[in-house]
Protein backbone atom coordinates (compact mmCIF):
# COMPACT_ATOMS: atom_id res chain seq x y z
CA UNK A 1 0.00 0.00 0.00
CA UNK A 2 1.22 3.49 -0.55
CA UNK A 3 2.05 6.39 1.56
CA UNK A 4 -1.01 8.29 -1.01
CA UNK A 5 -3.08 5.29 -0.53
CA UNK A 6 -2.73 4.91 3.32
CA UNK A 7 -3.38 8.77 3.75
CA UNK A 8 -6.55 8.50 1.28
CA UNK A 9 -7.61 5.39 3.66
CA UNK A 10 -7.08 7.64 6.73
CA UNK A 11 -9.04 10.07 5.77
CA UNK A 12 -11.91 7.85 4.80
CA UNK A 13 -11.83 6.40 7.81
CA UNK A 14 -11.59 9.74 9.96
CA UNK A 15 -14.84 11.14 7.58
CA UNK A 16 -17.30 8.07 8.29
CA UNK A 17 -16.32 8.22 12.25
CA UNK A 18 -16.61 11.72 12.29
CA UNK A 19 -20.54 11.08 9.76
CA UNK A 20 -21.25 8.42 12.72
CA UNK A 21 -20.98 10.47 15.09
CA UNK A 22 -22.77 13.24 13.88
CA UNK A 23 -25.71 10.71 13.17
CA UNK A 24 -25.88 9.49 16.67
CA UNK A 25 -25.57 13.25 17.81
CA UNK A 26 -28.00 14.61 15.87
CA UNK A 27 -30.11 11.31 16.90
CA UNK A 28 -29.94 11.68 20.33
CA UNK A 29 -30.47 15.04 20.47
CA UNK A 30 -33.79 13.83 18.40
CA UNK A 31 -34.63 12.06 21.14
CA UNK A 32 -34.18 14.67 23.77
CA UNK A 33 -36.33 16.98 21.74
CA UNK A 34 -40.13 17.39 22.84
CA UNK A 35 -41.27 18.33 19.65
CA UNK A 36 -39.32 15.70 18.20
CA UNK A 37 -39.51 13.25 20.52
CA UNK A 38 -42.22 13.47 22.39
CA UNK A 39 -44.67 15.76 19.78
CA UNK A 40 -43.63 14.33 16.61
CA UNK A 41 -47.22 12.13 15.79
CA UNK A 42 -49.02 15.52 16.50
CA UNK A 43 -48.32 16.89 13.07
CA UNK A 44 -48.41 13.20 11.26
CA UNK A 45 -51.80 13.51 9.72
CA UNK A 46 -51.57 10.64 6.96
CA UNK A 47 -51.59 7.07 6.99
CA UNK A 48 -48.62 5.63 6.57
CA UNK A 49 -46.53 3.52 8.83
CA UNK A 50 -43.64 5.77 9.95
CA UNK A 51 -47.26 8.70 10.38
CA UNK A 52 -49.03 5.56 12.97
CA UNK A 53 -45.98 4.92 14.76
CA UNK A 54 -45.29 8.37 15.72
CA UNK A 55 -48.94 8.94 16.92
CA UNK A 56 -49.42 5.88 19.10
CA UNK A 57 -45.89 6.98 20.48
CA UNK A 58 -46.99 10.74 20.75
CA UNK A 59 -50.23 9.37 22.73
CA UNK A 60 -48.39 6.61 24.76
CA UNK A 61 -46.46 9.54 26.22
CA UNK A 62 -48.94 12.03 26.29
CA UNK A 63 -50.84 9.13 28.15
CA UNK A 64 -48.57 8.50 31.02
CA UNK A 65 -47.64 12.38 31.61
CA UNK A 66 -48.37 12.50 35.10
CA UNK A 67 -47.96 16.10 34.46
CA UNK A 68 -50.47 16.54 32.26
CA UNK A 69 -48.24 19.44 30.84
CA UNK A 70 -49.78 19.01 26.86
CA UNK A 71 -53.18 20.01 28.32
CA UNK A 72 -51.71 23.50 28.48
CA UNK A 73 -50.04 23.41 25.11
CA UNK A 74 -51.51 25.34 22.39
CA UNK A 75 -53.40 23.14 19.66
CA UNK A 76 -52.48 23.12 15.94
CA UNK A 77 -55.13 22.21 13.53
CA UNK A 78 -52.64 19.19 12.57
CA UNK A 79 -52.69 17.91 16.29
CA UNK A 80 -56.55 18.12 16.00
CA UNK A 81 -55.96 15.63 12.88
CA UNK A 82 -53.89 13.34 13.84
CA UNK A 83 -56.44 12.97 16.75
CA UNK A 84 -53.48 12.37 19.29
CA UNK A 85 -54.67 15.37 21.37
CA UNK A 86 -58.25 13.99 21.40
CA UNK A 87 -57.68 10.63 22.05
CA UNK A 88 -55.82 11.48 25.08
CA UNK A 89 -58.27 13.48 26.88
CA UNK A 90 -60.58 10.48 25.83
CA UNK A 91 -58.42 8.14 27.13
CA UNK A 92 -57.63 10.13 30.62
CA UNK A 93 -61.07 11.40 31.27
CA UNK A 94 -61.37 9.93 34.46
CA UNK A 95 -58.62 11.33 35.85
CA UNK A 96 -58.70 14.85 34.59
CA UNK A 97 -59.84 17.28 37.28
CA UNK A 98 -62.92 19.81 36.50
CA UNK A 99 -60.63 22.46 34.84
CA UNK A 100 -58.85 19.93 32.65
CA UNK A 101 -62.16 18.44 31.85
CA UNK A 102 -63.49 21.81 30.70
CA UNK A 103 -60.33 22.93 28.60
CA UNK A 104 -60.77 19.91 26.61
CA UNK A 105 -64.35 20.68 25.99
CA UNK A 106 -63.52 23.67 25.11
CA UNK A 107 -60.52 22.10 22.56
CA UNK A 108 -63.33 19.98 21.42
CA UNK A 109 -65.27 22.47 20.37
CA UNK A 110 -63.32 24.44 18.73
CA UNK A 111 -61.70 21.97 17.17
CA UNK A 112 -64.26 22.07 13.85
CA UNK A 113 -63.29 25.57 13.04
CA UNK A 114 -59.54 25.37 13.59
CA UNK A 115 -59.27 22.61 10.63
CA UNK A 116 -61.40 25.02 8.99
CA UNK A 117 -58.77 27.15 8.87
CA UNK A 118 -56.44 24.58 7.05
CA UNK A 119 -57.17 25.36 3.79
CA UNK A 120 -55.69 22.44 1.28
CA UNK A 121 -53.22 21.09 3.75
CA UNK A 122 -55.66 18.77 5.07
CA UNK A 123 -58.12 16.27 2.62
CA UNK A 124 -61.41 16.71 3.22
CA UNK A 125 -61.60 13.01 4.75
CA UNK A 126 -59.27 14.29 7.35
CA UNK A 127 -61.52 17.22 8.58
CA UNK A 128 -64.85 15.33 8.55
CA UNK A 129 -62.99 12.18 10.48
CA UNK A 130 -61.28 14.94 12.99
CA UNK A 131 -64.29 16.80 13.13
CA UNK A 132 -66.55 13.77 13.83
CA UNK A 133 -64.29 12.66 17.02
CA UNK A 134 -64.11 15.97 18.42
CA UNK A 135 -67.75 15.78 18.74
CA UNK A 136 -67.59 12.41 20.21
CA UNK A 137 -65.00 13.36 22.66
CA UNK A 138 -66.78 16.72 23.27
CA UNK A 139 -69.79 14.74 24.07
CA UNK A 140 -67.85 12.34 26.38
CA UNK A 141 -65.85 14.97 28.33
CA UNK A 142 -69.21 16.88 29.00
CA UNK A 143 -70.79 13.89 30.04
CA UNK A 144 -67.98 13.40 32.38
CA UNK A 145 -68.32 16.97 33.84
CA UNK A 146 -71.69 16.60 34.41
CA UNK A 147 -71.51 13.68 36.18
CA UNK A 148 -68.59 15.05 38.53
CA UNK A 149 -68.20 18.62 38.21
CA UNK A 150 -70.24 21.91 40.42
CA UNK A 151 -71.69 24.02 37.81
CA UNK A 152 -70.62 27.10 37.81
Amino acid sequence: MSVRHAAASAANLALVVGLLSLGACLGACAMGSPEIGTRAGLGCVDDSPECVNRRQATLRHMVSDKSKSWINEAPTPEAYASGVRLFAYKTKKAELTCEELKRGKLEADTARASLSSVGSRLTPAQVSRSVMLAGEVGRELQTEINRRCKRS
